[in-house]
């Protein structure tokens, strides 16, 4: 009987180029995990997170409020009392803005730095501008994507919505003008009077500015919204009627 030929199973070698090809793929993998852990999941987090410090900042704010102040026949306030300027990284106000969302409230703390206020998914206050109430521009920074990204609708505000801020002194309401891209060195937007040709141009009007990176995933310019005040009221008198719903749920 003739002896079949013994079939050679030839051993797979692993390559060098082989490994590298694996490495390079679970770096890929890790890598785009991250990225949505960043741009996505981490800023559900972050933005639940800071509507819950925003509600409690809410109410510390009524329990530390002036006494009751009274209107006039017409129901009017008179002349808004001015927020005293806080320190850096320190929260002393609440944003609500409805176009942003019926759940929309946002701490908002002294200072822009990235580490003590920004990053922590607070709009930032810049100290060269005015306080809520104060004649002049009362401008504010927010990320537009990652760490709760609470400017990411920026570009959908229309003529008409409404800012509210309020603070232990009361609730401002701004009414929302116009949106305008700048480059990043264009400052004159936090001037008193935004884009005046004279720094020293003292203002008549009390106006709020937000402030992010356009277009998105991208700092090479701002996109700035702006809003003429409306109104004021003291806590005393409760919320302006649209942000009733979101304060009662503080």
């Amino acid at each position: 009987m003739t002896e079949l030929p013994r079939r050679h199973t030839r051993r797979r070698r692993t390559s060098v180029l082989g490994v590298l090809g694996e490495i390079l793929i679970t770096v890929g993998v890790v890598v785009l995990l991250f990225i949505v852990w960043q741009q996505w999941f981490n800023d559900i987090v972050v933005a639940g997170d800071s509507r819950g410090q925003a509600a409690k900042l809410s109410q510390q704010l009524h329990d530390e409020a002036p006494p009751r102040a009274t209107p006039d026949k017409s129901g009017d306030y008179g002349t808004p009392a001015v927020t005293p300027a806080a320190s850096d990284g320190k929260r002393f106000g609440v944003l609500y803005v409805p176009r942003f969302g019926a759940d929309y409230q946002v701490p908002i703390a002294g200072g822009t730095s990235t580490t003590q206020t920004l990053n922590t998914g607070d709009a930032g206050h810049y100290d060269s501008t005015q306080m809520p109430g104060a004649i002049g521009n009362f401008a504010i920074a927010g990320h537009r994507t990652t760490h709760g990204a609470p400017f990411a609708n920026i570009a959908t505000l229309r003529v008409g919505d409404h800012f509210y801020v309020q603070t232990k002194e009361g609730y401002y309401t701004y009414t929302f003008r116009n949106l305008q891209y700048v480059k990043p060195t264009q400052v004159q937007v936090l001037q008193e009077v935004p884009d005046a040709p004279v720094v020293s141009t003292a203002s008549k009007d009390r106006l709020i500015t937000l402030t992010s990176c356009n277009p998105k995933y991208s700092a090479a310019e701002r996109i700035i919204a702006y809003g003429v005040f409306s109104s004021w009221q003291p806590l005393s008198a409760g919320p302006p009627s649209e942000i009733t719903s979101i304060v009662a749920k503080g």
